[in-house]
């Protein structure tokens, strides 16, 4: 398997954002909301816990993390 090419630049928050929109839309997380200092508010289930990501970079990272157990999970 080939490793992903490194990134050249932080991820911006219109990533993160997208990222978001689509973990969301595919029911892989309850909500995500930007807050208006930067942070993300992320709940995986309507009766579960609310994360406070401090940043893009870690919506970012969440979404590969997903993504990297859903591939992996995979029959």
């Amino acid at each position: 398997m080939i490793p992903p090419p490194a990134r050249s630049s932080a991820p911006t928050a219109a990533e993160a954002s997208a990222w978001a929109d689509v973990l969301v839309r595919r029911r892989l997380v309850r909500a995500a909301v930007l807050m208006p200092t930067g942070q993300w508010l992320v709940q995986d289930r309507p009766d579960g816990p609310v994360r406070v990501l401090s940043g893009p970079a870690d919506v970012v990272a969440l979404a590969a993390t997903i993504q990297h157990h859903t591939r992996s999970t995979r029959s």
